[in-house]
């Protein structure tokens, strides 16, 4: 028979998961207006009571054993669920009210996610978004409502809506690159060029620059002084005049109108897929998990 929680081990529960996330019996006590010693206690008790270590404690470090790390794992949704009760109370029902955890690249979060968060503070400030930072999300594995990736491509049982228009390949440089090197009339002249490596894709592999121009299609490897998986350091470095940078035309755009970089090789510039918003097909979903999709959707 399945072992029930008696209602005085909830608070064990809950002190259990406050320092398993916090990873320090002292910030967790501040968070719930305990004393160490006191959480402390508690957790011992509620290891006492099951029968397993969950937390590996040291002078200089909590950490997770593997029965806490499961445990806390499959806690997670119950704990955000009785959260969600409790903050519901006295709340219209007709009011979204909930916990929506989305999983999005760095660049959709700036794009879209900081908008939408102020819609959703306007509109419905009952929703917490839980935001983590994926650049390739892949799937919902995790635990994630919402995700957020390049193109429509996911799995059958997914639905993929798109959140912007398709993006288009930029190559832009600093005024003061060009003055020590000619710009590109052609793909092939960027040999000569420095060219700023991006490591792109789940397995990090370098990104080949792509150009297109009246159904030709020219791919190269390039080289240059740095390569890197960051987009704010690739901006940094073609602003700073290192070298050239394969970007976008929405993130490019502002540097390029007040004249920081120039755009080369525009006539070759492919484009392809935005940003989609994709989560599972079948189940309808809550409604805090619909506003933040309407969130991030909207344009209002």
């Amino acid at each position: 028979m399945r072992r029930r929680l008696k209602p005085g081990e909830y608070a064990e529960v809950r002190a259990f998961a406050a320092v398993a996330e916090a990873c320090s019996f002292r910030r967790a006590a501040a968070d719930l207006g305990l004393t160490p010693s006191t959480l402390s206690h508690a957790v011992r008790a509620f290891e006492d009571r099951i029968g397993q270590r969950l937390l590996n404690r040291t002078t200089r470090a909590v950490t997770l054993t593997e029965a806490g790390t499961k445990l806390l794992q499959d806690l997670r949704p119950a704990l955000e669920l009785l959260d969600d009760a409790v903050a519901a109370v006295g709340i219209p029902e007709d009011m979204p009210v909930g916990t929506v955890r989305l999983a999005a690249p760095r660049l959709a979060i700036q794009m879209l996610v900081g908008p939408a968060i102020r819609r959703l503070a306007r509109d419905c400030p009952h929703v917490t978004l839980d935001v983590r930072t994926v650049e390739w999300p892949g799937d919902l594995t995790g635990g994630f409502d919402l995700g957020i990736q390049y193109g429509n491509d996911v799995a059958q049982d997914m639905v993929a809506v798109a959140l912007t228009k398709p993006f288009t390949a930029a190559v832009v440089g600093s005024p003061g690159y060009f003055a020590d090197h000619p710009p590109p009339l052609h793909p092939a002249d960027l040999v000569r060029h420095r060219c700023i490596g991006c490591l792109s894709g789940p397995a990090g592999a370098l990104y080949r620059w792509a150009f297109e121009r009246d159904g030709e299609t020219v791919v190269l490897d390039v080289g240059g002084t740095l390569v890197t998986d960051d987009a704010d350091l690739m901006l940094d470095g073609a602003i700073g005049g290192i070298g050239l940078w394969h970007g976008i035309d929405q993130v490019v755009q502002p540097m390029i109108d007040d004249g920081r970089l120039l755009r080369v090789l525009t006539d070759w510039s492919p484009s392809f897929p935005g940003f989609h918003l994709y989560y599972a097909a079948g189940a309808p979903l809550s409604p805090a998990v619909r506003a933040v999709a309407d969130a991030l959707r909207s344009r209002g």
